[in-house]
């Protein structure tokens, strides 16, 4: 953080919390913190808000440089520095990494320790069509972190650690420099000497295995199941399968369902659509046509006898949509589009050929009628491109009027 160096405070509320003097030494400021901290803990009907401000107390008042910082420009400079947040770690972390351990054995640790959780680890997984329909499964390599089998994740032979010496065990350090007579530079960091783990283990009594690490690696396959009917963005969830940590509850594996485009069929829920084109003739005396199911079954699609398909009519096949999910002997329908395709032009034969079949339009204009009227023609056009080209046209011609200057 950069910023002109805070006012100078004479704040004391750290050294009142748990009672010791402004030069009490770290060994009074120890035996003040694991009295008072017994004295509070929520575990023992202590205030849980008294106890979470007796670890900020102490957490600053342990660490050299933040007590520094403290005494010399306040909390509000230790808040500026470390997000707002002062000291925030979990106060029952700090407790126990101060008695190593829970001082009032197993039982008494309902509110003690408390885990956080690791973060999920999500993929996306691209399936076809053809993979929801008929269901399928899917090989995934990974390799991640596992707690060692040889020390129980403690990364020592004996299961020892010792608070670290560089941050008090808080595994953060603040560094605070004066860049000029109105400018300082302050900022958190990890301790470089316990990677920011807050303890640190001798070499002599490292775990062989893990080498101290706590962790070592594990390779495995996970079987990635695509039941029949899953969903385009549905999940698929392996619990516990990412990276394992001490003192964390392991995060999930999640693989997230990316349907790929099909070039013929369209999903919408459990229905499927299919568009086909009609030539006129086919609309009019009927049709038949096989249309490849996605599990390749071969399916006869045909009229009625005598049966007319109007230009953008629907059909229902019922049952041959896509399986439900969990449900799979259950299916939605499949829809068939009707689209027609009509010949750019007939030949006059044709148009007498067809008046022949047809019944002809039930009132013919007179002669009389006809001299009255202005004969037109009609154009081709592209509706959606002529409504946009004279949209345009309107802009121009108001941004225009816009710019005009006006009299008066």
């Amino acid at each position: 953080m950069f910023g002109r160096s805070p006012k100078k405070s004479d704040n004391t509320r750290y050294y009142e919390i748990p009672g010791v003097s402004k030069n009490a030494s770290q060994d009074d400021l120890k035996k003040a913190y694991r009295k008072a901290a017994i004295k509070n803990h929520p575990d023992k009907g202590g205030d849980p808000e008294k106890f979470k401000e007796l670890a900020q107390a102490y957490e600053v008042l342990s660490d050299p440089e933040k007590r520094g910082i403290y005494d010399q420009y306040g909390e509000e400079a230790l808040k500026e520095g470390m997000g707002g947040g002062g000291a925030g770690h979990n106060p029952f972390d700090i407790f126990e990494s101060f008695f190593g351990g829970n001082p009032f054995g197993v039982g008494g640790g309902s509110r003690g320790r408390r885990q956080r959780r690791g973060e999920d680890v999500v993929h996306p997984l691209k399936v076809s069509l053809e993979d929801l329909y008929l269901g399928t499964s899917k090989k995934f390599s990974l390799t991640r972190n596992v707690i060692c089998s040889e020390c129980s994740g403690k990364g020592s032979k004996f299961g020892e650690s010792r608070k670290c010496t560089g941050c008090q065990g808080s595994g953060m350090k603040v560094s605070i420099r004066q860049l000029g007579p109105s400018m300082i530079q302050q900022m958190q960091h990890p301790c470089n000497e316990c990677k920011g783990t807050g303890e640190t283990i001798s070499d002599d009594d490292r775990c062989p295995q893990c080498k101290g690490e706590k962790v070592v690696p594990e390779k495995k396959v996970l079987e990635i199941i695509v039941e029949k009917g899953m969903q385009n963005g549905q999940k698929i969830t392996f619990p516990g399968e990412v990276d394992e940590t001490p003192d964390t509850v392991t995060g999930d594996v999640v693989f997230v369902l990316q349907q790929k485009e099909y070039p013929k069929f369209k999903r919408k829920g459990d229905d499927l659509f299919v568009e086909h084109t009609l030539s006129l003739s086919e609309a009019l005396c009927g049709f038949q046509f096989v249309l490849k199911h996605l599990d390749g079954r071969q399916l006869l699609i045909k009229s009625k006898t005598g049966e007319v398909v109007k230009p953008d009519s629907f059909k229902a096949i019922n049952d041959e949509g896509m399986p439900m999910y969990q449900r799979p002997f259950m299916k939605g329908n499949l829809y068939i589009h009707f689209t027609m395709d009509f010949p750019d032009s007939l030949t006059p034969d044709q148009v007498t050929a067809i008046e022949t079949i047809l019944p002809r339009p039930s009132r013919q204009l007179t002669d009389m009628e006809l001299d009255e009227c202005e004969e037109t023609t009609l154009h081709d056009v592209n509706i959606e491109e002529e409504m946009r080209r004279k949209q345009q046209a309107r802009e121009e011609a108001y941004d225009e009027d816009e710019e005009m200057p006006h009299g008066g």
